[in-house]
């Protein structure tokens, strides 16, 4: 069975597994994350579904720790199904990890079999394909997180190469179809601008937050395409609000926002970053 080795370790985020779980500690004690450590709690889960930025931890760390603990407040999932954007053009449009495990410096993370055969089977758009997974690092940096609040959970990591509306509304209405009723959260990863100065990163990014917070998919892709924003995630994002309205979800909670210029003091040239729950 196939173990999927660290392609990012050592660069998005340390290699050292004390060094990374310092790291991750002080994601959420820093002053633009939480500000206070994940504690475990039997809570019923409403999280449908949550956003996380996917740049090293120095950037985007803190930004991402937010929908962290939020999920760290409620019942783990017994599974996540992780979606994120193809940055190396690799695979197939849609292609799903479905087999063996994930390795992180943290341990190693089982895929859900099971489940991903039953996504396979409602879908007609999901191919099983780990070459757009091998260097890959927008799923890969959300597993130490996930593995520092949950003891134990099961993936299916799935890349997105086309990001379209009826691609993300395929995805998404399958999700919904395999989880309905079942203990699994969806994990989407999406930076938001890329290099643009800080005032238009911030006005292109409130449309899409707001697009999201409208809960509504078709919207998502409109300003995303009409404005030439580079938030490069927007289709995972999209099949997330699909699968969760169909589940009964009816509300997006920004949870943090800020840039790259935000953390080093440069607002030439930013990425933005959000944390979302859809609850």
């Amino acid at each position: 069975m196939s173990i999927r080795q660290p392609a990012v370790a050592g660069s998005f985020y340390p290699a050292k597994p004390e060094e990374l779980k310092n790291t991750i500690k002080k994601s959420f004690l820093h002053k633009r994350g939480p500000g206070r450590l994940p504690q475990e709690s039997n809570k019923d889960r409403t999280i449908s579904a949550v956003v996380c930025p996917h740049a090293g931890y120095q950037y985007s760390g803190p930004c991402a720790a937010h929908s962290y603990i939020e999920l760290s407040k409620e019942i783990p999932p017994k599974t996540v199904i992780m979606i994120g954007p193809n940055h190396t053009g690799w695979g197939s449009p849609v292609s799903m990890y479905g087999e063996g495990s994930w390795q992180t410096p943290l341990g190693r993370v089982e895929v859900d079999e099971k489940l991903a055969r039953e996504l396979f089977n409602n879908s007609d758009i999901i191919d099983y394909d780990e070459t757009a997974h091998r260097r890959e690092h927008s799923l890969e940096v959300q597993l130490p997180f996930l593995q520092y609040i949950f003891n134990q959970f099961k993936i299916i990591p799935i890349c997105m190469g086309y990001q379209d509306l009826e691609t993300s509304t395929e995805l998404g209405e399958a999700i919904q179809k395999t989880i309905e009723k079942k203990n699994v959260l969806i994990l989407t990863s999406s930076d938001f601008t890329h290099q643009e100065p800080q005032e238009s990163a911030n006005k292109k990014d409130s449309l899409v937050i707001n697009a999201i917070q409208s809960m509504d998919e078709r919207q998502l892709q409109t300003v995303v395409k009409e404005n030439r924003i580079t938030a490069c995630g927007y289709g995972p994002i999209s099949a997330a609000i699909v699968a969760s309205r169909k589940l009964g979800a009816d509300s997006a909670t920004l949870l943090q926002y800020y840039t790259s210029g935000d953390i080093i003091n440069d607002f030439r040239a930013v990425v933005g970053y959000a944390a979302i729950k859809i609850t």
